[in-house]
Formats: structure tokens, sequence, C-alpha cells
């Protein structure tokens, strides 16, 4: 038995001083029978891994860690696409796949493996900060299948390693400040590493501790503002909204940021922007509509203006939702000539048919929810138009006695 065992643990051993060697698969020196043998042995490894019944060792476990961090430490190429605005439901994001991937899919499929079963005492000798520190950098590579079983792996560290959390947790918030605002706002790994902040998010116990809605308030709104965000919006929503649902005040404080950061010339973001702001609106606290009444409305208003006709329709479709009907209600006087005032100028002169026909519908159901108030706002508004036309008379009258005196 003792030789059968030996015999198991020098054929290990073996495979992994064979695996440890990384092929690049961009040097033309290299063989490609080479290459796939390894591959064959990495399957090896990995079957032989599967079928083990005790835990390794350190002996195995020694090596086998150097042979991970020479197959998934290495230098990634630099980026050779720019950053795109794409809405995040397209398929054809550009990706620049790793050459390697026939031999890391395995390694990545390895490492999940070995962490999974073997003790936390065995995996804090080989897992330090340095190492969790070169996973977090591999983040940066352009190809989503690594990025994908990355997160997987990082994610599982996370999860059995505790006492590491509070460092994970700090180096991913550096991650999302620096590519904020100390970079040209290019990582392709954001959307992976705020998948793994949703799971740590709906973990949080109730009330928050203060570190975490710091890291809400200092790194998930400013997250709202870079030019791609598209491309990891759904990931940041999911965070937020864990947020606010776990403590519904911290709704101000989103709803807030969100429209300090709104865009002035991009239309997608602003479509994504109006569908977050109408989901936080069915969660915040109810107590706060009253204050946020106010610029919610004037901001929905400005954008059911918008001459793109998305962004317009997307603003109307806001007033199907009961809450934000609820929300308006809360500040009638506020909000009434505000919104009397966008619908009146989408019916005079947007270019939209569609976008005339949906304000025709909000009109109808405003004027059903408060008769008088809309016709007070309407009189309003056209005795402030009337002095708009006097006094734009007034100044063209000045100007022709100016011209004239010229002459």
């Amino acid at each position: 038995m003792t030789s059968s065992l030996d015999s198991e643990t020098e054929e290990l051993l073996s495979l992994i001083s064979y695996c440890s060697f990384a092929y690049t698969f961009t040097d033309p020196q290299e063989s490609p029978s080479q290459q796939d043998l390894k591959r064959l042995k990495l399957i090896q490894l990995l079957s032989i891994i599967k079928t083990l019944i005790k835990p390794l060792d350190d002996q195995v476990l020694s090596p086998l860690f150097i042979m991970l961090s020479s197959n998934l430490f290495r230098p990634l190429p630099p980026p050779i696409h720019s950053v795109v605005s794409v809405l995040p439901d397209d398929d054809d994001l550009v990706s620049n796949p790793t050459p390697s991937w026939p031999h890391l899919q395995i390694v990545y499929d390895l490492f999940l493996r070995i962490v999974s079963r073997t003790s936390v005492e065995s995996l804090r000798i080989y897992i330090d900060h340095a190492f969790l520190l070169s996973l977090l950098a591999l983040f940066q590579s352009e190809d989503q299948r690594e990025r994908d079983n990355l997160k997987n792996v990082f994610h599982r560290i996370y999860s059995k390693l505790t006492f590491y959390r509070p460092f994970m947790r700090k180096t991913m918030h550096d991650v999302f400040l620096h590519y904020v605002f100390e970079t040209d706002q290019r990582h392709p790994g954001i959307g992976e590493l705020l998948e793994i902040w949703g799971t740590i998010i709906n973990g949080f116990s109730v009330p928050l501790k203060e570190e975490h809605k710091f890291f809400l308030n200092r790194v998930l709104v400013p997250l709202h503002k870079p030019k791609g965000m598209q491309v990891y919006h759904r990931q940041l929503a999911y965070c937020v909204s864990q947020f606010v649902q776990k403590e519904p005040e911290l709704g101000e404080v989103v709803i807030r940021g969100i429209l300090k950061y709104w865009p002035i010339t991009n239309c997608q973001k602003e479509v994504l922007f109006i569908g977050e702001l109408e989901e936080l609106v069915e969660t915040v606290d109810p107590q706060l509509y009253k204050e946020l009444a106010l610029p919610l409305c004037t901001k929905i208003t400005k954008c059911l203006n918008s001459w793109n006709s998305q962004v317009a329709e997307r603003a109307l479709y806001v007033w199907n939702n009961e809450q934000f009907w609820k929300m308006a209600s809360q500040a009638m006087e506020e909000v009434f000539p505000v919104l009397v005032e966008g619908m009146e100028k989408n019916l005079q002169g947007h270019w939209s048919k569609s976008v005339r026909q949906l304000t025709e519908n909000v009109k109808g159901m405003l004027e059903a929810l408060a008769p008088f108030l809309y016709s007070k706002c309407l009189l309003q508004l056209e005795i402030q138009e009337a002095g708009e036309r006097i006094e734009e008379m007034r100044r063209k009258e000045i100007w022709e006695k100016i011209e004239n005196a010229a002459m």
C-alpha cells in the first residue's frame, strides 16, 4: 500500500513538474505537439485530483501552487480595443481571446478544485496577500472566459478564507477608485468584480456598518460616471439595489448621486439611468418622497423633452409606475408646474409622433389626478409665455433703436 501511495505521489509530482512550464502560444519556436502534450498532462492531472480520496499534503501542494502561479501569473498584453458604448444586452462585445486558453481553462478548473477540497490551514500557507493581488490583476484580461473562471475562483477564496475578507474588499475597492479617478477608464473586469460584490453585499447584516455605507457613497455611486459604464451597469444597479433594499433611507444618497453624474450627450446612459431611478423609487423609503419628488420629476421632465425619441419614450413610460405617481403626489404644488410645462412643450413641437401620443396619455392622467391644479398651472404657463413674448418684443425694439442710432 505504501509503495502504491508513493507511486501515485510520484506520478502527481511528475505531472505537476511537466505542467509548470508555460507556453505562450505566440512564440513560433514552440512546438504544437508539445503544447498538445501539456494539455493532455493537465487533463490527466485534473482527473487524478478529482478522484483522490484523501486531501493533498504539503509534498504535493507546494509544487502544485508553483505550477498554478507559473501558468496564471503572466504579463497581460496591452488592451487593443478602447471602451465601446454599447447597451448591456449587446452580445457582440469585442473580446481579445487569450492564445493560451486551451491550457488556462484546465488550470482554472484545477485551481477551483484545489481551493474547494483543501483545508483552510493548508491554503493559508500558499495563498497570501501577494498571491491575491496577482489574482486581482488578472481581471484586466480581455478574455471573457478567463474573467468568468477567475471570478469563480476569487469568490470561492473569499468565501472560504474568511480572515482575508477585509483585505480582499479593500483591494477591490482600490481597483474601482483607480478605474474611476486615475485611469483612462479601461478595465475589462469591472463587471465581474461587481458580480462578486453583489454576493458580498447580499450577505451584509442590518444595520449596515459605516465602512459599507462608505463603499456605497464613495465607490458605487461614482461608478455611474465613466462613459463606458453601460458594459457593467446591470451588475452596478444590482449592487446599489441590494444596499437600498437593506436600508431604504440610503436611496436618497444614491438618487442624488445618479442625478449628479447624469450624462449630457450619451443617450444610451440616459435610458439606463431612467430605468435605474424607476427601480430605486420602488424600494426607497416613502418618507423621502417629498424631498426627492422635485429633483426627480425635473430630471424626468427634461428627459421626456429630449429630441432623442428613445430617451423621451423611456421617460414617459416612467409615469406608468404607481410608485412614481405616489412620489409626485407628495409635492404636487412644486412638481405640477414642471410637469405641465414639459407636457405642453412636447405637444406643441416634438418631432416624434409616438412621443406626442405618449405625452397625450400622460397629460390625461395628470388632468384626471388634479384637474383644477393642471388648469391653474396651464394658465400660469400661458401668462409666463405671454410675458416672455412681450420681453422679446421690448428687447427687439431696443436693438432696433441702437442700430438706427449707429446708422
